[in-house]
C-alpha cells in the first residue's frame, strides 16, 4: 500500500499538521482518527488495511488527517470558549485549505468522508456543515453533539460545529445528493446517539442508512469489519 506522509502547513491554525495519504490513485476520502488519535491511527489500527484491495487497485486514495482533539476538546487547560475557538479554526483549515488541495490532486469536485467514534464526530460535522463538497459520509459508531465538552458553554462556534442543533434548521435539500451511512451495534456505547441522529435525519427527510451490527463493541473490530461493506456500497 502506497503511502506518503505531508507535514501541511495551515495559515488558519498557524501550525503544522501531519497528513497520511495511502493509494496512488481513486476516488478522494478524508478519514479522522478517534479520540485524541493522530493520523496513523487508521492504518495502526487496522482500517486502512481493511480496505487495502480498493486503495491498491486505484479505486479509492485515503487522507487521513491528524485531529487537534488535545489542543480543543480534550484541552483540560483551556476554557470552553477556546476549545471551541480552536476546533472552529480546525473546521476552516479543512474546508478553506485541505479540502481545495484534495479536489486539485483528484480532479473532482465532491469528497467522501468517514471516521469511528469521534472520528465519526468530526466526519460528521464536515460532511453536514459542507454538502457541496461532499458526496458520501461513513460514520461508524459516532455521538454527534459536543455540549458535554463545553460545560454550558455556548456560542456561534458550539452551534455550527454541532451536527444535532445546526442540522434541526437546515435546509434539507441541500443533502439530497449525499449518500450516509450511520454504522452501530446493538453492544455499541453510541447506539443511542446513532439512533437519535437517524431520528433527525429521518425528520428532515434526509436519506440516509441506519446499520446496527449485533454482538459487537465499540471497538476496532466492528468499525474493520463495516468499513469495506460501506465502502463497497458506495463505490458501485
Amino acid at each position: 500500500m502506497q503511502e506518503n506522509v505531508i507535514n501541511f502547513y495551515s495559515h488558519v491554525m498557524g501550525r503544522s499538521i501531519d497528513l497520511l495519504v495511502t493509494g496512488h490513485w481513486g476516488y478522494p476520502i478524508l478519514m479522522f482518527p478517534t479520540s485524541m488519535g493522530n493520523a496513523f491511527q487508521n492504518r495502526d489500527s487496522g482500517l486502512l488495511e481493511a480496505i487495502r484491495p480498493w486503495i491498491d487497485g486505484g479505486k479509492v486514495k485515503t487522507y487521513n488527517i491528524d485531529s487537534i482533539d488535545f489542543q480543543s476538546f480534550y484541552a483540560k487547560d483551556l476554557s470552553p470558549a477556546q476549545k471551541i475557538h480552536n476546533y472552529n479554526l480546525y473546521s476552516r483549515f479543512l474546508i478553506e485549505e485541505l479540502v481545495p488541495q484534495i479536489q486539485k490532486e483528484s480532479n473532482v469536485h465532491r469528497i467522501g468522508t468517514a471516521g469511528c467514534s469521534f472520528g465519526a464526530y468530526h466526519a460528521a460535522n464536515f460532511a453536514f456543515r459542507n454538502p457541496g463538497v461532499t458526496d458520501f459520509l461513513i460514520a461508524m459508531s459516532g455521538a454527534f453533539d459536543i455540549r458535554s465538552f463545553m460545560k454550558g458553554y455556548y456560542d456561534d462556534n458550539v452551534y455550527f460545529n454541532n451536527p444535532v442543533d445546526f442540522l434541526a434548521n437546515a435546509e434539507s435539500w441541500k443533502y439530497n445528493h449525499m449518500r450516509i451511512v450511520l454504522g452501530t451495534s446493538d453492544w455499541d456505547i453510541c447506539r443511542e446517539d446513532n439512533i437519535r441522529m437517524s431520528r433527525l435525519l429521518g425528520e428532515k427527510q434526509i436519506n440516509h442508512w441506519y446499520d446496527e451490527k449485533k454482538w459487537a463493541p465499540h471497538d476496532w473490530p466492528l468499525w474493520n469489519n463495516m468499513f469495506p461493506e460501506y465502502l463497497l456500497a458506495y463505490l458501485n
